[in-house]
């Protein structure tokens, strides 16, 4: 689908008017079947913009939405525990343990992030003793994530497996070839806790644009925060959250592996309510280890070493980031000028107004 000329649905946002983009819906039961044009609609979907709704409300899908119901509950009682017991757990690697707020570079100029993450990856949940914070090891927390990653896994390879169909890929040149379950990854389950945060005064705002490392993403938010900038859009617009769905969007990995075929979604989170607290839960599905691809620099490269290198570019002060490629945060995606357009007369009735925004050269999520 492209994109629309039209002016769509608008909130109030930073004292304008801002876009809410649509969304393409896949139906995750038709595609769990294969149905020919369901598969088609995927394909097109991944290769024009990037993202789509996943409706999960069929009798296949449903546990999945439960799953991310108990993960939730999970996720408040760690968040609201004491710093310094949510520190015990700290960074392990790139891909496991907690990152408090400011850790990273923020949305907007001379600020850092505004949330919280805790991630658990699959490769550690298998472990005979997996390594998790103290305050959600008890043997129910584990089983909370452990069908959390299951679930989020078996969604996604079922998407995998529907654009190999989609696109007539065979044997090892199917998606699904190069990230089996038995062999390492960086596959991880990230949960988010963003703060309340008001632009015109915080110093912790948001999450910076980018577009993600992995293969493919699938984010649970019941909350407004998340906006894309789909490709050819000349400036970022909200994603409305929908009720027993999840977002999908392409990842780097998928797009180098796709031949850059496939786009790779553009994305950040802002504050639209400063006084809310916000939670979301992904699951970047990524390639084994050792997967061979050529990226944005036109580097043959593993899957392992993309990962590493965009991990710290996120987390470098903005002065090291300004150095880096367009091609580490924006996994070689290219932004249009960004231009101010004449507002529409009249925006939803449940629009939210926010002041303060300030652009900057690394102010996507």
């Amino acid at each position: 689908m492209a994109i629309s000329t039209e002016l769509p649905q608008t909130v109030n946002w930073q004292g304008k008017k801002v876009p809410v983009y649509p969304m393409q819906t896949i139906d995750f039961s038709r595609l769990l079947s294969h149905e020919p044009a369901e598969v088609e609609k995927l394909v097109r979907c991944c290769q024009t913009e990037g993202y789509f709704y996943l409706d999960l409300q069929g009798i296949d899908g449903r546990r999945m939405l439960d799953d991310q119901q108990e993960t939730l509950r999970l996720m408040h009682r760690f968040f609201g525990s004491p710093l310094e017991v949510k520190n015990e757990y700290g960074l392990i690697s790139p891909h496991l343990g907690y990152e408090p707020v400011g850790s990273r570079t923020g949305v907007l100029e001379d600020t850092k992030d505004g949330y919280e993450m805790i991630k658990v990856s699959r490769d550690e949940i298998q472990r005979d003793s997996p390594h998790i914070p103290r305050n959600i090891k008890n043997s129910p927390d584990i089983k909370v994530l452990e069908n959390a990653i299951a679930g989020s896994n078996i969604i996604t390879k079922a998407i995998l497996s529907a654009l190999s169909t989609g696109l007539g890929l065979t044997g090892a040149a199917r998606f699904e070839n190069s990230h089996r379950n038995h062999r390492p990854s960086t596959s991880t389950l990230a949960m988010m806790h963003y703060i309340p945060s008001d632009p015109v005064s915080d110093k912790n705002i948001g999450h910076q644009k980018h577009t993600d490392i992995s293969s493919l993403t699938l984010l649970f938010s019941e909350q407004w925060g998340l906006q894309i900038r789909p490709p050819g859009a000349r400036e970022f617009g909200f994603v409305a959250p929908k009720d027993g769905t999840a977002i999908v969007n392409v990842g780097d990995s998928l797009r180098f592996a796709s031949g850059h075929t496939m786009q790779s979604c553009i994305h950040r989170v802002v504050p639209l309510d400063p006084t809310e607290h916000r939670y979301s839960i992904a699951y970047f599905l990524r390639a084994e280890d050792d997967t061979m691809f050529t990226d944005s620099e036109g580097r043959y490269i593993t899957a392992g070493q993309w990962h590493d290198e965009k991990f710290f570019a996120f987390i470098a002060a903005p002065e090291v980031q300004a150095q880096a490629p367009s091609s580490m945060l924006l996994g070689g995606m290219k932004e249009e000028e960004t231009i101010v357009t004449e507002a529409p007369k009249e925006a939803p009735s449940s629009a939210v107004a926010v002041d303060g925004m300030k652009k900057t050269a690394v102010d996507v999520y």
